[in-house]
């Protein structure tokens, strides 16, 4: 097989990006009035104009015959078939599995999973209600009102982002904290507000290994032994998600509150397990069922629909036109929703961790970029930071903006302003503003010639950025899982098109490797280390440094 840039449909791809340069999107515009219809797609509660993006009809003709080139409908196949389509690791890829409620039968090595997964989520389900009803209670016989939830990466940044995007289904008088980070401050700030008779610690972590994780856990169980908590009491208070039965039991879990998933489901395509029990105890089991059947949804029409009328194809297309072909390296993801704030972190996983790679499924350079970089805070807080560069900076910046149209807490004008920066903000980009538009503004403003000709080049404008817009009709758990699986199923079509396993994550095991060779050379503080000389001079010398640093144990330092 030729490499990706050498096939024909490559090829013609990039002989028509060239012949389009000139043209700019807002003339696209102009010469079709049923532009907006031509270029939308709806589907699962969602609805998605990618028409200010520079394409054409060739465009997306070209596109769809790259996306058939590349056998996006078979690997689709292979995927829900359990295939081991991870073929690194050697796992099948069934994250949909968890969320399929046609009854379908999903096969591993043989095996139909679907009874296990079933099962699995009646065991969530009963032991949620047992701790909204009260009939779970802590050593005190107090009701588990506060949850800590313990993991990192894909073990937190899907229920973290999930429950803050469902704030208004949250069950009155329930707290949930997310701890990842292994700096002891986050655990610690945590603590400071929980009750140890009244909370209830989860820790996800698949092989119960994980450093971060562990380490978070440790602490947390030495706190609530030394706040009234004893051995015994360990099972009230710790459940684990889990594959690692012998270190759970070690821990002090109870087996029957350890819950599983299992090595098909990859730790970023994880919420929809076990993992997301967090979210369960604080929005309630149907609103986490409602979750997945939203998913579901998405997962239906990623699964029919034919490639152009369909919604994770599409987006996933347009953002390989925009990456390979238009030069745009980085994506923003730009939520005009407070409760979706964490939607841009959980993606940057998403997209980074599953596409960020430069070898493809045959071991080869691949030759073409492959992931951009995922940047985005909530609208309207990212318009006062970072627009200005995707207005008027050098480099091209894609970007989806995402907004329902009814607001949970519809008070006043806030949602109707919310809006009208949602719409604007994508015309903007799109349109631009020439040094004509400005200096016609300027005379009309009043300025004297020598001014405006000091002002226009700064207040100009060069516009054709591309953008998407994703409208829902308000967030709502069907909704957000129905977003969630556009995007997991657009960054899967993304990984065939390249050609890249989207699914194992080889980059983040370096650094952990190497932390661990370092950590015995850190000082706790008040302790005398030698001089660090295993390393490079930069790293010897920091480690040195930092040791001088601890070794005077600094006021108010804990050893």
């Amino acid at each position: 097989m030729p490499p990706l840039n050498q096939t024909p449909e490559w090829k013609a791809l990039a002989a028509h990006a060239a012949a389009l340069k000139a043209s700019r999107i807002r003339d696209l515009f102009a010469s079709d009035p049923a532009r907006f219809e031509r270029y939308s797609v709806e589907g699962a509660g969602l609805f998605l104009d990618f028409s200010k993006n520079k394409i054409t009809e060739e465009t997306v003709d070209l596109l769809i015959a790259l996306a058939m080139a590349r056998d996006v409908e078979g690997a689709r196949q292979r995927m829900l078939n359990g295939e081991p389509i991870n073929v690194t690791e050697g796992r099948a890829v069934l994250h949909p599995a968890l969320r399929d409620f046609a009854m379908r039968d999903y096969h591993v090595d043989g095996e139909n999973v679907s009874p296990k997964v079933r099962a699995e989520r009646e065991k969530m389900k009963a032991f949620a209600n047992s701790v909204h009803s009260g009939v779970r209670k802590g050593h005190t016989g107090k009701p588990l009102d506060t949850v800590v939830n313990i993991g990192i990466g894909g073990s937190d940044l899907g229920p973290s982002m999930v429950t803050e995007a469902l704030k208004p289904y949250w069950i009155k008088g329930r707290r949930t904290f997310f701890i990842s980070n292994v700096d002891g401050q986050h655990l610690c700030d945590a603590l400071a507000e929980c009750d140890p008779e009244t909370t209830l610690f989860v820790v996800a972590s698949k092989t119960f290994t994980t450093q971060e994780t562990m380490t978070n856990a440790a602490s947390a169980r030495k706190w609530f032994l030394q706040n009234g908590g004893d051995e015994a009491a360990i099972a009230k208070h710790f459940i684990a998600l889990s594959t690692n039965q012998r270190a759970v039991e070690a821990f002090g879990i109870d087996e029957e509150n350890m819950f599983v998933f299992w090595d098909w489901v990859g730790g970023r395509y994880s919420l929809w397990s076990a993992i997301g029990l967090s979210i369960a105890l604080q929005v309630g089991f149907d609103n986490f069922e409602k979750l997945l059947k939203g998913a579901h949804a998405m997962d239906e029409h990623f699964r029919t629909a034919p490639l152009r009328e369909n919604m994770p194809v599409m987006l996933a297309l347009v953002g390989v036109w925009n990456r390979n072909f238009m030069g745009a390296a980085a994506h923003a993801v730009l939520p005009y929703d407070q409760h979706l704030h964490r939607l841009p972190a959980y993606l940057q996983q998403a997209d980074m961790e599953s596409n960020g790679k430069r070898v493809g499924l045959d071991g080869a350079a691949i030759g073409v970029e492959t992931g951009p970089v995922i940047l985005g805070e909530p609208g309207t807080n990212g318009q006062h930071a970072f627009y200005q560069l995707l207005h008027q900076g050098t480099d091209l910046i894609s970007a989806d903006f995402i907004a329902p149209a009814i607001s949970q807490s519809e008070s006043g004008a806030h949602h109707e302003i919310l809006l009208s920066n949602f719409l604007a903000q994508p015309e903007a980009l799109m349109r631009g503003k020439s040094e004509k538009d400005v200096r016609e503004e300027l005379v009309a403003q009043g300025y004297a010639k020598p001014d405006i000709d000091k002002l226009a080049p700064h207040k100009m404008f060069p516009g054709d950025r591309p953008t998407n817009s994703i409208l829902m009709e308000k967030v709502t758990p069907e909704t957000l899982g129905a977003l969630i699986a556009l995007y997991e199923q657009k960054i899967f079509v993304q990984g065939v098109i390249w050609g890249i396993n989207s699914f194992d994550q080889w980059g983040v095991e370096l650094g952990k490797t190497l932390a661990k060779a370092i950590l015995p050379e850190i000082a706790k503080c008040g302790e005398e280390k030698s001089a660090a000389t295993a390393h490079d001079v930069s790293t010897n010398g920091l480690i040195n440094r930092i040791n001088t640093i601890r070794g005077a144990k600094p006021e108010g330092a804990n050893g």
